[in-house]
């Protein structure tokens, strides 16, 4: 005989939740009651549910990061979870005119969308888990990274008042050890133009040989002839004393924190990506670096759960709004930005990374080429190509999967 389905919709908020049960036909087996996240509360939630039997599947929105302990106590559990796009709950009907937002009846609401795509439900995994851990450093990454732009821009500003041009000096990028840029470690020694200037050539190309030496930075001669020159050259509007100093310097120290946090955060990026079934084929992609690619692949995630590419690209939301209404149709539109801006942002990073490479090879930078020979806006075939990148994703990375999972059955 088989089991009664029964599901169950949780409406999460931060501290409490709300949970409803329902079965098929409109039968409200509990009406909705609170959950407070406490142990003991969750325990009574497992109990309660353990209680009714049968095939249980919960529902609950992806909202911020409140649904995470009611999701590991029942999964401990061993129910089935499901943790769904709030989007996808907040345009779901619940056949009803009226419009109603309380608490219970969003509860209600998730369960019935639960029963309504019953066999469409997908259960959260260990995977999942993994992708939700890469995806909450990927965020953290990006809230760093601005504070480090405010920070760096902020110290540029400082050093036009005591070194100007000396964020010139050398190359912007960072290093691979620490992830500290020359320049701004080179301020913390000679934070003041004066620090050059009045100094014997020799006796600063003497300090700066030691620094670099002491520091892991390669030494050239040249460099240093052109750093005392511009120092001669530069003035300076805050004298060189303790006050100057002590701006300056912990300035370079706040950024330099922040240069160390970024590091720590792309080393645990690229090792939980690497944990992912998809990391070879995303990695091997054209403009899929350490950072974008863990990018891509936590703001994406599974991508077998879209059911074809265009479902991929109008999640990355650079699809266009199709309109269309009797005798109207609209083809040519804005992008819909329905999905995620993070996942956007990344998109036109990488696109970038290709137009830079300017690879010959490449269909998606060949893509632009032509459409940017056409005279089209740069945004216009940079959202076109990040659409055009999504597709060739999908293809690509569905198909590597299909192949392993193939292979495993095999072993099996």
């Amino acid at each position: 005989m088989d089991q009664v389905i029964t599901a169950v919709g949780i409406d999460v908020s931060k501290g409490k939740s709300m949970a409803a049960v329902r079965r098929p036909g409109g039968e409200v087996v509990l009406k909705p009651f609170n959950v407070h996240h406490t142990a003991f509360d969750l325990r009574a939630l497992v109990e309660t549910l353990c209680r009714i039997g049968g095939d249980i599947r919960i529902v609950m929105e992806h909202t911020g990061m409140y649904w995470r302990p009611i999701a590991h106590e029942l999964k401990k559990a061993g129910f089935f979870v499901s943790i769904v796009n709030a989007m996808l709950i907040h345009d779901f009907s619940d056949n009803s005119i009226r419009k109603v937002k309380t608490d219970r009846a969003d509860a209600l609401k998730i369960a019935n969308y639960a029963l309504t795509f019953w066999a469409d439900l997908h259960d959260y995994t260990l995977e999942d888990e993994t992708r939700m851990m890469l995806k909450t450093q990927t965020r953290l990454y990006e809230r760093t990274q601005g504070t480090g732009v405010a920070l760096r821009n902020g110290l540029i500003a400082l050093l036009d008042q005591v070194f100007p041009g000396a964020d010139d000096f050398f190359t912007k990028a960072t290093r691979e050890s620490s992830g500290h840029v020359k320049w701004v470690d080179f301020i913390r020694k000679f934070w003041h133009k004066d620090c050059v200037a009045r100094v014997s050539f020799d006796s600063f190309a003497g300090a700066y040989r030691q620094w670099c030496k002491k520091e892991g930075y390669k030494v050239y001669p040249a460099h240093a002839k052109r750093i005392y020159a511009a120092a001669q050259n530069a003035v300076a509007t805050f004298p060189k004393d303790r006050s100057t100093k002590l701006l300056i310097t912990q300035s370079v120290d706040s950024l330099n924190a922040i240069y160390d946090s970024l590091h720590v955060l792309r080393t645990e990026m690229l090792r939980l990506a690497s944990m992912l079934p998809e990391f070879p084929v995303v990695m091997s992609m054209q403009g899929a670096g350490k950072i974008t690619g863990p990018q891509l692949m936590s703001e994406i995630g599974d991508v077998r759960r879209f059911t074809h590419k265009g479902a991929l690209v109008a999640f990355a939301g650079v699809d266009p709004r199709p309109y269309q209404s009797g005798m109207v149709d609209i083809k040519s539109r804005r992008m819909s930005k329905r999905g995620s801006p993070h996942l956007r942002r990344t998109l036109f990073q990488v696109c970038g990374i290709i137009l830079q490479h300017a690879d010959p090879d490449n269909p998606i930078f060949l893509f632009m080429d032509k459409k940017r020979s056409e005279g089209k806006h740069f945004y216009v075939y940079i959202i076109a190509a990040a659409a055009k990148f999504l597709r060739i994703y999908y293809a690509r990375v569905k198909e590597y999967l299909a192949e392993q999972d193939s292979m495993n059955n095999n072993v099996a």
